[in-house]
């Protein structure tokens, strides 16, 4: 076996390791659903590998430190994006309500630049057939469509957020037609004294209001 070819041979061992472990820094959520950013990083590492392996008169260096500031940006800013819900819906978007108790937002599908064939070829894939069928259908940042179809009595499994990390869900509140004046009254029913030590808020279709606390585990 020539030099060059060992050299390929261990330059491409050496880059999948890295990248490897840039995946496995990155955590699940990364390799589960790809977002806008995630998309450019996962390109960029891609082009990296590839200059990697194809230039092995380089330094290795030179392909490892730009690998190494990729990971730095995506756990900086997955750190923020804990910490912060404007920088997560500047980066990653928000969802959107597509089909509401079997009418569909045309508005928000042309905001998003989501047209029928899209909404009906993902509506066929979940089973559904018919869009009077649907109770909500919401388009996530991802792209993904979820669904949630009506049960016989007209009812459904969605649950609106009201309130995320601690900061209301004014879009949320607009969904269920109430106040914030009115989510403050509900959680003090439940023992919460201020919005900010709840992590997760929903409501249900039958009006069910559920709660959770803030680091009621540690």
């Amino acid at each position: 076996m020539s030099v060059a070819v060992f050299t390929v041979i261990i330059r491409t061992l050496v880059t999948y390791i890295i990248i490897l472990l840039v995946f496995r820094f990155m955590g699940k959520r990364e390799i589960g659903e790809l977002s806008v950013m995630d998309l450019v990083v996962f390109i960029m590492l891609a082009e990296i590998a590839v200059f990697l392996i194809e230039e092995p008169n380089e330094a290795i260096w030179k392909a490892i430190v730009p690998m190494a500031v990729l990971l730095a940006i995506q756990i900086g800013s997955a750190w923020i994006s804990l910490r912060s819900q404007k920088f997560r819906r500047w980066f990653d978007g928000k969802p959107s309500v597509i089909i509401k108790h079997g009418k569909v937002d045309e508005y928000e599908m042309k905001k998003q630049r989501y047209n029928f064939n899209d909404l009906l070829l993902q509506l066929r894939e979940h089973g559904v057939h018919e869009v009077q069928d649907v109770a909500y259908a919401i388009l996530e940042p991802s792209g993904k469509l979820s669904v949630f179809e009506k049960k016989e009595d007209g009812s459904s499994d969605y649950a609106v957020v009201l309130i995320a990390d601690g900061e209301v869900q004014y879009s949320g509140l607009k969904i269920v037609r109430k106040n914030r004046q009115w989510l403050v009254n509900e959680i003090r029913k439940q023992g919460c004294t201020s919005i900010e030590e709840i992590s997760l808020c929903t409501m249900n279709e039958d009006g069910d209001v559920e709660i959770d606390i803030k680091n009621e585990y540690k």
